[in-house]
């Protein structure tokens, strides 16, 4: 494909992205955020190399780059199937000093032309998507999805807190014990947990074990003693998979089961995972939510002392009509 049907500036070229650009990627996408604002949301090299090697993702065919003449990466976006090929995926970056030379359209299109074979694998009568976030402070990039003929469907918060003196103390809920997590016995039962918990979230899907392996335990930073279990007898009520990530603490993925909602465990888990970091040494401590969370996680992330640091915008373009299964 020629740069004039990519649109992209003739001194740029695109191209499927090896597992030497690792580095430079890494460094396109800790650029794009400096200049949002928001580091705490880039990624590691190793986090880099774990998601490229998440199943069913494959590199040379998912991923594609925009490269100076002196070989500097520019631009980069990546394609996942979510979901039954009809739930799809792509989060792209440009870097600030070169916006306006066709870049963000460029890799658009690309990855439209990989969405379309997707499609194809779909279940004939099933609406098939594709769906992309952005900073909600990037005015081009909203002008690009929408030119592009995309549809902003839902945004998510980057919430942080930011602590000047040692947590109060915790008190669970009565029949509630927290006991560490010991990955060679609770593994199973954390991933049923967290499905479980999930299933009333927007976008949310069943993941396997396998897949959900992957993406908790390969992580550079995986940590076990960062994440909080808490058990009603033998029975999981609520967790907090916690890590270290960019330089502060973050809260991975705080979940609780419904039959133990409402009761305040959410609360206790969040605030005694503060107390655990701080212990630490670390008083910045972030998450990601969706700020129409059904649950009203956050309110009790508010309730917490907890505030907007950054907010995302999810856009969506819809492929082919048909049945949502959604």
């Amino acid at each position: 494909m020629t740069n004039k049907e990519t649109h992209l500036d003739s001194s740029l070229s695109l191209r499927p992205v090896q597992w030497a650009d690792v580095n430079a990627v890494t460094k396109l996408i800790y650029d794009v955020c400096e200049a949002d604002g928001d580091t705490t949301v880039a990624v590691t090299s190793e986090d880099m190399e774990n998601t490229w090697k998440s199943e069913g993702f494959n590199l040379e065919r998912d991923a594609i780059l925009v490269e100076t003449q002196d070989g500097q990466v520019v631009g980069y976006e990546e394609f996942y199937n979510a979901k039954d090929h009809y739930d799809l995926d792509t989060d792209g970056y440009v870097h600030p000093k070169f916006k306006g030379l066709g870049i963000g359209t460029a890799l658009l299109k690309k990855i439209e032309e990989r969405a379309q074979t997707e499609v194809e694998l779909a279940e004939p009568d099933v609406r098939v998507f594709i769906r992309s976030s952005i900073d909600n402070k990037d005015e081009q990039a909203h002008s690009l999805f929408k030119t592009e003929g995309y549809f902003p469907i839902r945004y998510h918060w980057r919430m942080e807190t930011e602590l000047h003196e040692t947590p109060p103390a915790v008190t669970f809920p009565a029949g509630i014990e927290l006991c560490p997590f010991v990955k060679e016995e609770h593994s199973i039962a954390v991933w049923q947990a967290d499905n479980e918990a999930f299933r009333d979230h927007w976008g949310s899907h069943d993941s396997t074990f396998e897949e959900w392996s992957h993406r908790k335990f390969g992580k550079s930073d995986f940590d076990p003693t960062l994440w909080m279990i808490a058990w009603d007898g033998d029975q999981i009520a609520g967790y907090s998979q916690n890590r270290f990530r960019m330089g502060i603490g973050w809260i991975g993925t705080l979940g609780v089961r419904r039959p133990w909602r409402k009761m305040g465990l959410g609360l206790a888990l969040l605030q005694h995972s503060f107390g655990e970091f701080y212990k630490r040494g670390t008083t910045t401590i972030g998450l990601g939510v969706d700020a129409s969370n059904p649950t009203g996680a956050t309110r009790l992330y508010q309730r917490a002392g907890m505030y907007v640091a950054s907010e995302f915008a999810t856009y969506e373009k819809e492929l082919r009509a048909g049945r949502s299964l959604e």
